[in-house]
């Protein structure tokens, strides 16, 4: 009988009812370089799948003439990866994988990937609880009206911004896993603060409005609230843009902000360069770099950098800003995860680094660590 299905874990005939019933997949083999083969799985029409980020799209073959649909994926060792399947014109989650990311997204992993403690799996079907408390921000200097949401995480506490806040609300259970890690005595009580964004390239291109209307429309917003939500400590966390943008308010806003999260950050951005056919080529660091370079007091300020170990194009320009961080006074943390430029892989760095950027703020509160 051919075990290309079998040295997976999948038994019986593809495309049998038997072997649907037991099918759960994606499931990883090691593939002899110290990497993996990972196979996936469709039950229908033909497909591919997106991964995003990583690897081009994967087109799926079909078994005989049956309904079942597969790839073999050749993954590195330590990978966490955000992916679905496109058929047609139409996306979905992968039914097999319990692991979801919004409604038409899955995450795979790798076997020797890194565990993330607090965060739950949350199928494609499943709606992500959403915190109570909604601040209705109308502003001046950014136009529109916005809903943020707020979540006393422990009872409240300092107030940690995140950056892509819609994308924490509903691809991935941010609440929940801050609860988990404050009540597991992981982090200290924090107030989240999701801050929703309509346009990243604009708002999160080293401009200052942003920050404007930050500072002194929607933090006063959050302290009207009722929520408690500490004034005397402001957290950061972005990623991508985000993570260039939350860096460049700590440079341009002194004061504001005690300490940034910052995954994967867009160091590479400079004025005009994400109009070039490669934006990542051109001087390390971008514009955040040179002004740095220029000169820049971060004394008191606390910065987690973290970057994908997959993101060959990106650690130069992040090598660079975590070093001339630490050279401007900053007290900084660097590390790497498991990942390509994927939310998928920040989520653990996001709790762990915004706990570090908390570590002097007293103990936490709750049972001892989970």
């Amino acid at each position: 009988m051919d075990d290309t299905f079998a040295r997976f874990g999948c038994p019986g005939e593809p495309g049998t009812e038997e072997f649907w019933a037991a099918a759960a997949t994606p499931a990883s083999v090691p593939d002899g370089d110290g990497g993996w083969l990972t196979l996936f799985l469709w039950r229908g029409q033909e497909a591919g799948i997106d991964f995003e980020s990583w690897s081009e799209p994967v087109p799926l073959r079909q078994w005989g003439g049956s309904d079942c649909w597969y790839a073999e994926v050749a993954m590195p060792a330590r990978l966490r990866v955000t992916y679905r399947f496109r058929a047609g014109e139409a996306a979905y989650a992968d039914p097999l994988n319990p692991v979801g990311a919004g409604g038409d997204r899955s995450i795979a992993a790798t076997p020797d990937a890194p565990a993330q403690p607090h965060w739950p799996a949350v199928g494609a079907a499943d709606v992500l609880p959403l915190p109570r408390v909604r601040v209705r921000w109308a502003s001046e200097r950014l136009g529109g009206r916005r809903t943020v949401r707020v979540h006393p995480a422990g009872g409240g506490g300092p107030a940690v911004l995140l950056l892509d806040g819609d994308d924490w609300l509903h691809l991935h259970p941010a609440m929940a896993a801050f609860d988990s890690a404050v009540a597991c005595g992981d982090l200290p009580p924090v107030t989240l603060v999701f801050v929703p964004v309509r346009d990243r390239e604009a708002e999160f291109a080293c401009r200052p409005e942003l920050w404007e209307a930050i500072r002194d429309e929607l933090l006063p917003l959050v302290a009207d609230s009722g929520v408690p939500a500490g004034r005397d400590r402001l957290v950061v966390a972005g990623q991508s843009l985000g993570g260039l943008s939350a860096m460049y308010a700590a440079l341009e806003f002194p004061g504001l902000i005690s300490g940034l999260a910052c995954q994967s950050a867009s160091f590479w951005w400079a004025p005009g360069v994400a109009d070039l056919a490669d934006p990542m080529g051109g001087a390390a660091g971008g514009a955040i770099a040179a002004r740095l370079r220029a000169g820049a007091d971060l004394a008191g300020l606390r910065i987690a950098f973290d970057v994908g170990e997959h993101e060959s194009r990106m650690l130069p320009h992040c090598e660079l800003v975590e070093t001339l961080a630490e050279r401007a006074g900053a007290t900084v943390r660097v590390s790497r995860s498991a990942s390509g430029h994927d939310r998928a892989g920040w989520r653990h760095a996001l709790l762990r680094d915004v706990a570090w950027a908390l570590a002097d703020a007293g103990p936490a509160a709750g049972p001892p660590p989970c």
